[in-house]
């Protein structure tokens, strides 16, 4: 069987997510996109007419981010037109997928050179046609009778109550994520793959992450005010259904209070990223040197109203694909969508919580919905690279209840 190796990964920084705040304001998703891909074809003398398929993945497919993205990214990058692309979305883990389901096309035969990654400027949401349902399940009241599919923030309460996670915790998790990110940024860690981005008149828009924010403490985490309580009771139709009651149609004796907040749970960010596969064959003919190859990869689903659940099963999932254990990863990227996520994923793997989000994670840095995969396999490499350790694993909760997992292993 053949494998598929990645030769590259980038990405830009992460900038404020709130329309008219962050440093993308003005830049068109499309530019930000094209970045990362242009970015990948300099730095690795790509011929961009021999690559296979770019396969990008973008979480909110309307207004600016619609018309698939990857294509008009990669047209925006001047690519050569005989480059194809697709956009897919399976919401917050469609940058991992990406990349996934590049690989396989390359460890099948069918492809030797796809590019995968991914987009999100969720400063646009609510904008220009980018409004999101209330529902996921889009008015589907047959589905919500079988699923019953609450917001993700109350999704994540309720976790915390279920598994006897305090307040505490999650601000423990909150402190520590500020803290990785800030170390990692003052010592460079992130410098390899970053791609700084300039507006259309050559001005530099951002070089650096913004999102992160130093000097967190325990005692400021501690003063704010939790989140989602009022989105758990809120009615959102007129027969006054709130989420709260979407949990509790399902677990009728859960009760639960609001834990979760801006500093415990992932940031509003705009950002993308890109990573270059390839066969052994063709990365051969082209001089390249190989970072790290695709052991596994695994999808898997969950409870739909708990919906953060998946990431677990994913984990021992791919593990078994790959054969191994737990004790032959050497770094996890867990994405902290909610800081209960991480925190029911150290506990219920039994990890050593200091190879977990070693540079922090979405708390501190920010989750670009579509993109944040694609960016923390390239985070997972590039830290493989600098301590001289060998297999890394990444995994995400996903809406609906899914999670999709890859292994890698450095070269």
């Amino acid at each position: 069987m053949s494998e598929a190796w990645i030769i590259d990964a980038c990405r830009t920084p992460r900038a404020i997510g709130k329309a008219g705040k962050g440093a993308y304001t003005g830049i068109h998703p499309q530019r930000l996109g094209a970045t990362v891909l242009k970015a990948l074809a300099e730095r690795n003398h790509l011929n961009t007419a021999e690559v296979d398929d770019i396969i990008w993945a973008t979480s909110s497919q309307r207004g600016q981010q619609g018309g698939d993205l990857g294509r008009m990214s990669a047209l925006d990058a001047g690519y050569d037109v005989r480059a194809s692309a697709v956009t897919l979305d399976r919401f917050c883990g469609s940058g991992i997928t990406s990349v996934n389901l590049a690989a396989a096309t390359v460890l099948s035969g069918m492809e030797d050179c796809v590019i995968a990654g991914g987009t999100e400027m969720m400063s646009n949401y609510g904008f220009g046609g980018n409004d999101l349902p209330a529902f996921l399940d889009n008015g589907n009241l047959h589905l919500r009778q079988l699923h019953p599919q609450p917001h993700q923030g109350v999704c994540a309460d309720a976790i915390a109550a279920m598994e006897g996670i305090s307040r505490e915790d999650c601000d423990r998790i909150g402190l520590v994520s500020q803290e990785r990110a800030a170390r990692a940024i003052a010592e460079g860690r992130f410098a390899k793959s970053l791609i700084p981005v300039f507006r259309d008149d050559g001005s530099l828009a951002l070089d650096r992450d913004e999102y992160p924010r130093a000097g967190t403490t325990l005692e400021s985490l501690g003063q704010l005010k939790a989140a989602f309580g009022q989105f758990a009771d809120r009615p959102l139709d007129e027969a006054g259904t709130t989420y709260r009651q979407l949990i509790q149609s399902v677990y009728p004796e859960l009760a639960f209070d609001a834990v979760h907040h801006a500093g415990n749970s992932s940031g509003v960010v705009d950002g993308a990223a890109a990573l270059l596969l390839a066969s052994p064959q063709y990365a051969r003919s082209q001089g390249w040197t190989p970072r790290a190859r695709i052991v596994a990869t695994a999808n898997i689903g969950d409870s739909p109203t708990l919906m953060l659940n998946a990431p677990v099963p994913a984990a021992r999932k791919v593990l078994a694909k790959a054969g191994l254990k737990i004790e032959d990863i050497d770094l996890f990227e867990i994405n902290e969508a909610f800081a209960v996520v991480t925190e029911k994923f150290i506990r219920d793997l039994d990890l050593d919580r200091d190879k977990v989000n070693v540079n922090g994670g979405s708390i501190a840095l920010g989750h670009p919905i579509g993109a944040t995969g694609a960016m923390l396999i390239g985070t997972v490499l590039d830290e493989l690279e600098r301590r001289g350790l060998r297999r890394g694993l990444v995994t995400m909760c996903v809406a609906g209840g899914m999670a999709p997992a890859i292994i890698i292993e450095r070269l």
